[in-house]
């Protein structure tokens, strides 16, 4: 248990994770941060969670984002 006390996306779904990211940043923004087709063609929730859930590179980078986006949104 103390391995995940320290982890900041414990309990955080890919799901909630990317809604918010969608939430703060809008598809386009979040096409230019993190250049990958289902952010850029035909964005949807659905087509998105499928492709990271397959594809660690990009989870990671999102992940990545959302960290960042969390730690300027709480100062």
């Amino acid at each position: 248990m103390t391995a995940q006390a320290n982890n900041p996306l414990h309990g955080v779904t890919l799901e909630k994770l990317l809604t918010e990211l969608v939430a703060h940043y809008g598809w386009a923004e979040l096409g230019r941060q993190i250049e990958i087709r289902c952010f850029n063609i035909d964005p949807s929730i659905p087509s998105s969670l499928k492709f990271l859930r397959r594809t660690p590179w990009a989870r990671e980078r999102v992940e990545s984002l959302y960290l960042y986006m969390r730690h300027r949104r709480e100062g």
